[in-house]
């Protein structure tokens, strides 16, 4: 492990960002619980791809489908065939096993003793619906969310009154039962996606692809994300899904390297000639205008919520030494200053009292807290110095901190000061709703 990374994960459980799971068991592995700080974050994030894709476009819809589908939908998606299987090697010595394309050598990477022959393994998580445990009771939980959207493609079209093109949306869990999980975040068994599927005419999917492409990659660069760090990689045909026919991979370049973050896929009509064949439900979309009758091509849009959260993380973090509040205590250390964008940052807003051993101040400032916190995420902060406080609020990316001070009590304003230039500046108490809200959106 790198050592930015393992600062990235040091930090992330000590300002209560990621834990993890069951960790007073000893822990459950490959599966995180987002602490209050990282839920935040990570519903920012989804509400920003949401507010991108549903107020953005005319013509995109939200679902939310069920976790738990019949186990036809996924024979008939090709995930319980070989399809939907990574090889498997084992060591004949230590039993470990290991993902076939993740090792470098032929030989085990813990022990170097002797691998068997690769097998195949289905990444599906299976489970039982009802009290008996039997094959007519056997289903999956959902390994990717698109599928929910492609066997209501007939509802939404029918119910919303749609004409191709258009797109439905849909952010949920799913789940994949990974031979090798790691990279903290990154690779888990329980991940949560952002999927958005853009229903086509056949002849305008390539067209298509490339639009939503840069689409994407402009969404990430607007969110703060240095250009330096990302990149699109064309996936060769060797490496294709079994559903596509051209793929695209946005990358970051995370402290372990270079790895995906979302995929851009032209899945061509896979998905709904498939469905439409095993369900013996008629899928094809009739043109009103030209009276053809065809299979919808699907450009899907594919984002991991987890990976693109750690992508932010590390892109955001930053150490200052010397310090940022040039304040004696913090002189020789080394500051964390968290540089999210201001719709991803948990805490809009932080309300400090001077000092704590006055009451007048501590009451003004938590009438200000008060007042704000309808509005704006908020936190509110009396323990240690005023710099101390400063410095917490700078390492978990708040954009500004509220000062009451003495002059507050005297004309009652109060100071911002704004995380990413330390410049203040007073307002009047009366007027910050208005003052933050344009602020926090320009």
């Amino acid at each position: 492990m790198t050592d930015l990374m393992q600062k990235i994960v040091s930090f992330s459980k000590r300002r209560g960002f990621i834990f993890l799971s069951s960790e007073i068991y000893g822990g459950f592995g490959s599966c995180y619980d987002f602490g209050p700080l990282g839920v935040e974050m990570k519903n920012n994030i989804k509400k920003a791809w949401w507010d991108e894709m549903i107020k953005k476009h005319n013509d995109i819809v939200g679902l939310d489908a069920a976790i738990l589908m019949s186990p036809k939908v996924w024979q008939a998606s090709g995930h319980l065939t070989a399809g939907f299987a990574d090889e498997l090697v084992e060591c004949k010595s230590c039993h470990h096993r290991f993902r076939k394309d993740f090792l470098k050598g032929s030989k085990c990477p813990d022990c170097g003793g002797i691998l068997t022959k690769p097998k195949k393994f289905n990444l599906m998580m299976k489970t039982f619906v009802g009290p008996v445990e039997d094959e007519a009771a056997a289903t999956y939980l959902r390994a990717e969310t698109c599928q929910g959207i492609y066997v209501n493609f007939k509802n939404v079209l029918q119910t919303m009154r749609l004409k191709i093109p258009f797109g439905i949306a849909q952010i949920g869990k799913a789940f994949r039962n990974e031979i090798n999980p790691k990279d903290f975040i990154y690779r888990t068994r329980e991940f949560e996606q952002m999927e958005m599927q853009w229903f086509c005419e056949p002849k305008t999917a390539p067209k298509l692809f490339d639009y939503w492409k840069k689409e994407r990659l402009n969404w990430y660069l607007n969110l703060g994300i240095k250009k330096e760090n990302l990149r699109i990689r064309e996936v060769p045909k060797k490496e294709l899904a079994h559903y596509a026919r051209k793929a695209s991979d946005i990358e970051y370049k995370f402290p372990f390297g270079w790895q995906e973050v979302e995929g851009i896929h032209n899945r061509g009509d896979w998905d709904l000639s498939n469905h439409s064949k095993h369900s013996g439900e008629d899928l094809e979309y009739y043109d009103e205008e030209t009276r053809e009758k065809y299979f919808p091509h699907i450009i899907e849009t594919s984002v991991g919520v987890d990976r693109s959260l750690f992508a932010f993380l590390c892109d955001a973090y930053q150490e200052v030494k010397g310090g940022r509040t040039k304040t004696t205590e913090s002189a020789k250390e080394i500051e964390v200053l968290l540089r999210l964008h201001k719709s991803l940052a948990p805490i809009k807003v932080a309300i400090l009292p001077l000092v704590k051993n006055k009451p007048k101040l501590v009451k003004k400032a938590k009438k200000v807290y008060q007042m704000l916190k309808p509005y704006f995420m908020c936190q509110y902060d009396e323990v240690g110095s005023i710099g101390r406080r400063y410095r917490r609020q700078d390492e978990i990316g708040t954009i500004y901190c509220l000062t009451c001070d003495f002059e507050t009590l005297k004309r009652d304003d109060l100071t911002i000061r704004v995380r990413d230039t330390m410049k203040q500046e007073r307002v009047k108490i009366k007027d910050l709703v208005k003052v933050l809200k344009e602020k926090i959106n320009e």
